[in-house]
């Protein structure tokens, strides 16, 4: 019998390595799941603060004088901040009691269609189907997210004030890194350009989600719908999920429909998110883009497990857009390029095989989702 040749050191090297990355994954997940108190108001304010950067140096570009700009825009944000607030509070505690009144009506609308479906020949125990089959289960989900929403709210003030902070360091920003590191040209270029990719996904994405949750509080306004302002909030929220969240947000206003008017109401809200959702989602935001920086649809459903196990339903919320961060940041650099490949929906052999070029060459960086032109460049 030949003895086993030894195994060479490279290969102990490598599953030491990959035994310590996965014990360090476990390690940051199990603490990021135990600050979620902490570090959700935390990426919320994050996220906030980016968006306000492009208005602050707009502003400034206009000849505005910083504090002053500075001023309008934490105006801006708080006035929004608040509006925010006091639509979810008058909202949440009526629809929440309307819940159990809710799921007792569309557990009672049931019971023709299964005896319409025994008549059919069909041998089934309606209290178990039920019990099985729980129809009133996307109304508590709904409320249990508006919950969720309301006990973010409760740290509106430590969230307002962190963007403040943020907001007053952004602009010196630039000459700290470059006192603390020297001349870091392909450092802070590559940071230039994923804070600016990560904006304009963030602007473009919230204009969008903003104008398909105009429109859908709109659409079932007019058809009669209870609690309009309720399912344009969670239209506007769920947008930020790509091909899941149009299917989550329809669904509880079309069961309210039915229980309210019939199937025909319901047909008709869930036509009307339809053209809402193939309106922005197909035309509209690829145009606004550029091209279409989307995940795919296993990734989306994964993120939004992962991201909603650790932090609830503001993870659920926040999973694509902190996705999306990863992958921007991974695409920026062509040594972690093909991760984002593997994460995009639509990669293609060429986009495989031709890896960006460095961030530190001497072309302009430029966004990975529009061009230069739609926001202006961050200047002191």
């Amino acid at each position: 019998m030949l003895p086993t040749p030894p195994s060479s050191p490279s290969s102990h090297t490598t599953n030491s390595n990959l035994l310590l990355t996965a014990a360090a994954f476990v390690i940051v997940v199990a603490g990021m799941r135990a600050a979620e108190p902490i570090l959700v108001p935390m990426l919320i304010a994050g996220f906030l603060a980016i968006l306000s950067t492009s208005p602050v140096f707009w502003l400034r570009e206009k000849g505005i004088p910083a504090p002053a700009a500075l001023f309008l825009v934490i105006l801006g944000v708080l006035s929004l901040g608040f509006g925010f607030i006091l639509l979810i509070g008058t909202s949440l505690e009526d629809f929440s009691n309307a819940i159990p009144r809710y799921q007792a009506r569309l557990t009672q609308a049931m019971e023709p269609l299964l005896q319409w479906i025994q008549g059919l020949g069909f041998q089934l125990n309606e209290d178990l189907l039920l019990k099985s089959i729980d129809p009133g289960a996307s109304m508590r989900m709904v409320g249990h997210m508006l919950s969720g929403l309301g006990g973010i709210l409760t740290n509106s003030f430590l969230i307002m004030l962190t963007v403040i902070f943020i907001l007053l360091e952004a602009s010196s920003f630039q000459q700290k890194v470059r006192a603390a590191f020297g001349d870091p040209k392909g450092t802070l270029a590559q940071f230039s350009k994923i804070t600016d990719a990560v904006n304009n996904y963030l602007a473009i994405k919230t204009l969008v989600s903003l104008g398909t949750g105009i429109i859908v509080a709109t659409w079932v306004s007019i058809l009669g719908i209870d609690f309009p302002v309720i399912w344009g909030l969670l239209a506007f929220l769920l947008n930020f999920i790509p091909n899941l969240g149009s299917i989550i947000a329809a669904v509880p206003p079309m069961l309210l429909g039915f229980i309210q008017f019939g199937l025909g109401r319901a047909i008709l809200v869930g036509l009307g998110y339809g053209v809402v959702n193939v309106i922005f989602g197909n035309v509209v935001e690829p145009k606004l883009m550029g091209r279409k920086l989307g995940l795919s649809t296993l990734v989306v459903f994964l993120s939004l497990v992962f991201w909603g196990w650790i932090w609830g339903p503001v993870g659920m919320l926040m999973s694509v857009p902190m996705t999306m961060v990863v992958k921007i940041v991974l695409e920026s650099n062509p040594s972690t390029h093909w991760l984002s490949i593997l994460l995009d929906s639509e990669s293609s052999i060429a986009r495989a095989a031709k890896p960006p070029k460095s961030i530190s060459s001497q072309e302009p960086p430029s966004s990975s989702i529009t061009s230069e032109t739609d926001f202006p460049p961050k200047t002191d």
